[in-house]
């Protein structure tokens, strides 16, 4: 898991009128919760390029106003319009703790149905885990080696290592689509 640092300033109004203020001055509102107590903050909007626009998982080191503490991203909020981030949430992290969230898929190797014609289809671009902070990986590898055409690969197909696959285990996560031209090859012609 890469780090990522983010510097925060803590809200004095909370409201609705404060957090549109907030974002007027391209700022935006954040909640950390997961701790003893909820932190209510903002931070300029620019910080969270990378860790909003990226598949990467990042932990990210907050400070706020000198004080540190260890999170990820939970949740954020987008206007419906112009993409505009409106609210994240982040999770604060506890060692003893194990946490949800979603790592992104890797695929290895070569599929013998992409070799005979067939188009890889990712149906699943993330994978939802349960896990210590110290055991989340950076991305969970699906070897796609065996993967012939019309066939799928499916989170029951995953080993998972120190940590818990929470997505149901019959989702796919790839598939090889048979092409229309190769589809009538399988058929006998009807006479």
């Amino acid at each position: 898991m890469k780090n990522l640092e983010i510097i925060g300033y803590k809200r004095a109004n909370l409201g609705k009128t404060g957090s549109k203020e907030l974002r007027a001055q391209s700022m935006v509102p954040c909640v950390l919760y997961g701790g003893k107590d909820q932190v209510h903050f903002y931070s300029p909007m620019i910080l969270f390029k990378q860790l909003l626009y990226s598949p990467n998982v990042f932990q990210v080191d907050l400070n706020i106003e000198g004080v540190q503490y260890k999170a990820i991203l939970q949740d954020s909020q987008y206007h419906p319009v112009n993409e505009t981030i409106l609210h994240v949430d982040f999770l604060e992290l506890d060692e003893n703790k194990p946490v949800k969230m979603e790592v992104p898929v890797r695929f290895t190797g070569v599929a013998p149905g992409v070799q005979k014609g067939g188009k890889l289809i990712s149906k699943l671009r993330k994978v939802k885990i349960k896990s210590l902070p110290a055991n989340i990986p950076d991305y969970i590898d699906v070897d796609i080696s065996n993967l012939e055409l019309g066939k799928s690969i499916k989170i029951g197909d995953l080993k998972a290592d120190n940590y818990t696959l929470l997505n149901s285990t019959s989702t796919p996560i790839a598939t090889v689509e048979i092409p229309r031209a190769l589809r009538g090859k399988d058929e006998a012609p009807a006479k």
